[in-house]
């Protein structure tokens, strides 16, 4: 599962070199100096992304928190957007908070660079994004790219044009031109050998020409070198213009040329090549090759020969190849998408597309909560095409079904957009299990208002259908949202006939579930023997059962049950289990309770430097997540902040909450397991960085402060930078008031 590195930033490693392009990147820096967003447009083809990440690249180590890649290419619907760029930042969807309001808090006080690939099919979506970064979050930039313009407030439009076209000149000279550059760097690579000689130089200035400068055509020529030489490929596309052309010298529409060249490209590839690349076009976004072998292995191409027919696509540039986890990933890119769809005769390509989804979701629906890390990992790159087929199916009872079996991706990923989805799809008299699912959300998002009615329903359905399985597991899933609303009374009788009907039953889940409400109910009423004893038996099933979620939850739940009986190291000892499950599951929310768990235990063994900064991380994964603790866990996280306080003084509490507040997640994640020691009673800062900070504090520029320190300005600067995230400020008026504080 991702976490965040200790470099913050999604940026993809450059595959290829970087060629050309000094006058846009040189003006691009200064419209990004002069405003906060700027728009690269230009047509298909022409280097857009490839400029926007250059550039974020080289201007990442400026902004604190990064650059950060959010690329929308693959996404059709535009209520998506705040969720593609939460997934982007590494932000979960987990909570009761709608994701466009998660994102804006965890990037208002942020220093970051944004990048939004490929806005033009989502145009007012992703400008009004944009717009609402701007305002609430002064310190972040944004670079876009799109065809069109965003026509928002304070834009910048950098319109990017083709590579210059080279002239008649001689060897040396061509050389410097950028778009015969491109050309035999990729020839170099894709043939080895490739020179560019006062032989071929004609033809390839030609060919540089005859593509417009458009850095994708040329990209895909140059692979043509690895069995022709520049002066057949030239013939070759010569006779392909002319022929849509009918034989006029006047210039094709960029578009047009870019299509030609794809269209060139294609008609190179063998058969069974042509015939897989037109179907991979059926996908939405990502793909692996279990999909491609699925979907699209079929008649003339064997799935025996998949992996052979894949290569040789990426090999010639026309399919990229990402790293997964674990698994390779492809996609194409828009450009060729279009084109390859274009191609693609009917043949019942897009049904076995759909049923592919449905079966794979199916079975995660049946096997998800007992193999969740397999799953998620299968799902996360193929969340694209689940939501294309969703939009499909709506209106659709396989639709409704479709969302129902993504329970725990909704639960452990996406809360807000699967209640969207289950909302959109379920009729009145949906399934029992879409009423269980709708409810679990709804609980989770700690909305008794919706919960409660809903799973009402759910119980009357499973009724009537005779399904007591499902029964179970809605009675108990309404017990906690009663109690959730206040009314105990029916909380305490929807859990007892739970339990009777768990009682007389086989069945994992139903047992684990009235476990769980057994406990949360205990908890919220100080009954902790209850809640303890009631913890441990559905963490000792769960263990048996392979259920990781609820196996965390268990362990949380038994911790706070020891913790607030004043068996502080019994709690330790869960919560230090269930830390790793919750990290290798990636489950947000358990992460929070758990910091603020062992920043409890922390405390309790009067360890309170680290307790404080544990209690920090957790307010802040809390705040990312939009995460609400629960309220039987609540007074001893009370107990454990005034525990710290009194001890460390409050400037010094107060400075390492902060500390703890602008952690990473990764780095709270080790400090609470004891991977990383914290920080000694005297803060935060090493001893060079206090120095610095003293220095900062009389008031002395970078360049002064190296000067007295005999260490160079750009070191100042790294300390500087330092400083300000551990201790959690933003102005070196800040570090100054910090270090004239008597207890910092």
């Amino acid at each position: 599962m991702a976490t965040r590195s200790r470099r913050p930033g999604n940026l993809p490693a450059e595959a290829t070199s970087f060629v050309g392009r000094r006058a846009e990147l040189a003006e691009s820096r200064r419209k990004l100096a002069d405003g906060r967003l700027v728009t690269l447009v230009g047509p298909g083809g022409v280097g857009k992304t490839r400029l926007a990440l250059r550039l974020a690249a080289d201007l990442a180590r400026v902004f604190r928190d990064g650059a950060w890649l959010v690329e929308l290419g693959k996404l059709r619907d535009p209520a998506l957007v705040p969720h593609t760029a939460m997934a982007a930042l590494d932000l979960r969807d987990q909570a009761a908070a709608e994701p466009g309001e998660l994102l804006l808090r965890h990037l208002r006080d942020a220093q970051l660079l944004l990048v939004v690939d490929n806005c033009e099919h989502l145009l007012d979506a992703a400008a009004g994004l944009i717009g609402e970064v701007l305002r609430a979050a002064p310190g972040v930039r944004v670079i876009a790219t799109s065809q069109a313009p965003l026509r928002a407030a304070g834009e910048h439009v950098l319109r990017v044009p083709p590579l210059p076209l080279p002239a008649d000149e001689p060897l040396e000279r061509l050389r410097d031109n950028e778009a015969v550059r491109l050309f035999v760097e990729r020839a170099t690579a894709a043939s080895g050998d490739f020179e560019l000689t006062d032989t071929n130089r004609a033809a390839v200035a030609d060919l540089c020409r005859r593509l417009d400068g458009l850095p994708l055509a040329i990209e895909l020529a140059a692979v043509r070198t690895r069995a022709l030489a520049p002066a057949q490929i030239l013939d070759r596309l010569h006779d392909r213009f002319a022929l849509l052309t009918r034989g006029a010298r006047a210039a094709l529409p960029r578009h047009e040329t870019l299509r030609t060249t794809l269209e060139w490209s294609y008609d190179q590839l063998t058969p069974a090549e042509q015939t897989l690349l037109s179907r991979l076009s059926v996908f939405a976004g990502r793909f692996t090759l279990d999909a491609v072998e699925a979907v699209c292995c079929f008649g003339d191409v064997p799935a025996a020969q998949s992996v052979e027919l894949v290569s040789a696509l990426v090999d010639r540039s026309l399919l990229q190849r990402e790293p997964g986890a674990g698994t390779a990933v492809y996609r194409l890119h828009e450009s060729m998408r279009l084109y390859a769809a274009s191609t693609r005769t009917p043949d019942g390509l897009e049904q076995r597309w759909a049923d592919h989804y449905l079966q794979r979701c199916a079975r995660f629906g049946g096997e998800g909560r007992y193999r969740l890390v397999e799953w998620l990992t299968w799902i996360e790159p193929e969340i694209d095409n689940v939501r294309a087929l969703l939009r499909r199916l709506s209106g659709d009872g396989r639709g409704t079904a479709l969302a129902t079996s993504l329970i725990w991706y909704w639960i452990t990923r996406a809360t807000t957009e699967g209640a969207r989805w289950l909302d959109e799809s379920a009729p009145a008299a949906a399934s029992p299990w879409t009423f269980f699912a709708r409810g679990f959300l709804a609980v989770l998002q700690n909305d008794p208002v919706v919960a409660v009615p809903v799973l009402e329903r759910g119980v009357l359905a499973a009724r009537g259908a005779g399904q007591p399985d499902v029964l179970c597991q809605l009675l108990a899933m309404a017990a906690i949202a009663a109690n959730m609303a206040g009314d105990r009374t029916s909380a305490a009788r929807l859990l007892d006939e739970a339990a009777t009907l768990s009682a007389g039953r086989d069945d994992v889940g139903a047992t684990l579930m009235v476990h769980q409400a057994r406990t949360l109910n205990a908890l919220g009423d100080g009954d902790l023997e209850t809640a303890g004893s009631a913890a441990a038996d559905g963490a000792r099933l769960s263990r048996r059962a392979g259920d990781l979620y609820s196996l965390t939850m268990m362990l949380v739940n038994q911790g706070f049950a020891a913790l607030r009986s004043g068996a502080a190291g019994e709690a330790e000892r869960r919560f230090a289990e269930a830390l790793p499950i919750a990290r290798r599951i990636d489950d947000r929310v358990a992460q929070c309770y758990l910091l603020g768990g062992l920043g409890a235990c922390a405390a309790s063994a009067r360890d309170q430097q680290r307790a404080a900064q544990l209690l920090g991380a957790k307010d802040g994964l809390c705040a990312e997540v939009g995460a609400m603790i629960n309220s039987g866990m609540a007074p001893a996280l009370s107990a454990a902040a005034e525990s710290a306080r009194a001890a460390l003084g409050p400037a010094r509490f107060e400075s390492a909450l902060r500390a703890g507040r602008r952690m990473s997640r990764a780095d709270a994640l080790r400090l609470a397991l004891r991977e990383v020691a914290a920080p000694g009673p005297d803060g935060p800062l090493g001893r060079r960085e206090k120095d610095v900070a003293g220095l900062v504090a009389e008031g002395l520029s970078n360049r002064d402060i190296g000067a007295r320190l005999f260490i160079s300005e750009r070191t100042v600067e790294s300390h500087v930078r330092n400083i300000l995230n551990k201790l959690g400020f933003h102005s070196r008026a800040q570090i100054a008031s910090w270090v004239a504080a008597p207890d910092s």
